[in-house]
């Protein structure tokens, strides 16, 4: 079978790099892979449109806030959703990022204002934006393994239910990871999470990435110079990318465990369940927690429990 010719143009080559770093050296999914490359392509294609001409490789170095204002709109105007053309700003940004750094130029990027989304009552993050969260927290850290190491944290927040604390205090011998992490809450309180495979993976591969030594008491998820990670770099992290993607500032850290025990109840886990995994003394303290109205969990509860 013969191979397919490569595109002459420099600019979509570009953007096949472009590609090939999320893939390669930021281990982004193949999910996220796509959406970037099709982003990508849809701005050269607007760009062109809009300009007129032909791009060369230096007109993305030359694009200005009026240039993303009018993408936005025109993807706007094709029925996107404010949530949507955040997440496609937030691409755009990238690629321009990594196009003046494949060039040796320092990034310049142009200052646009993500799409605001309504104002709606606070609400636990759909699945989808739980994990743009993390990935384009981990896209825009200054070092790949800081990257890799912000989606691990994020993924495992959603994944299991952790406090921030909780995963802080995580070591070296919490590795190699299995199906179930142990982890020490409050008041030394043990329990035993569930750890999904994307999670795992996304602690493996920051382990693998990481400069620093992981071993013997240390913690498992470090600093820049190596240290204990502050709590407040996570937070920080999080409040930028979530700017970047148009998420409501309720979307904090601490939303990705309330939004792991809201969506485990609606999918039908019991109260009891819910209460271990999260680490409640009291059923109580779930049911505030979840932020789902008494009715509903009674109802889950009288299903649920054998003698109810």
């Amino acid at each position: 079978m013969d191979a397919e010719p490569l595109d002459p143009d420099p600019v979509r080559q570009l953007a096949a790099r472009f590609g090939q770093h999320l893939a390669h050296d930021r281990r982004r999914s193949a999910h996220t892979v796509r959406a970037y490359l099709s982003t990508a392509h849809r701005f050269l294609d607007f760009l062109a449109r809009h300009r007129g001409e032909a791009l060369g490789r230096f007109s993305l170095l030359a694009v200005e806030p009026v240039d993303m204002r009018a993408f936005l709109a025109d993807r706007r105007s094709s029925g996107l959703g404010p949530s949507s053309a955040a997440r496609e700003l937030s691409a755009v940004r990238a690629f321009l990022r990594f196009a003046a750094e494949e060039m040796g130029e320092a990034p310049q990027l142009p200052r646009t204002r993500a799409p605001r989304r309504p104002r709606t009552l606070p609400r636990p993050a759909a699945p989808d934006d739980a994990v743009a969260l993390a990935e384009d927290a981990g896209e825009w850290a200054s070092q790949p393994w800081i990257g890799a190491r912000d989606t691990a944290i994020l993924l495992l927040l959603y994944g299991s239910g952790l406090r921030v604390a909780e995963a802080m205090s995580l070591t070296a011998r919490d590795l190699p990871l299995g199906p179930t992490l142990r982890v020490v809450g409050k008041r030394n309180k043990p329990r035993v999470v569930p750890l999904i495979p994307a999670v795992r993976e996304a602690i493996a591969d920051y382990v693998r990435q990481c400069p620093w030594p992981i071993a013997g008491k240390a913690p498992l998820f470090v600093g820049a110079r190596g240290g204990p990670l502050n709590a407040d770099l996570v937070r920080r992290a999080v409040q930028a990318a979530r700017r970047r993607l148009g998420l409501p500032d309720s979307l904090t850290p601490h939303a990705l465990r309330h939004s792991f025990a809201t969506h485990l109840l609606a999918g039908g886990a019991d109260l009891r369940s819910l209460q271990e995994l999260l680490g409640h003394a009291s059923l109580s303290s779930t049911q505030i927690y979840t932020g789902v109205d008494a009715a509903r969990l009674l109802d889950v509860y009288r299903h649920a429990h054998p003698r109810a």
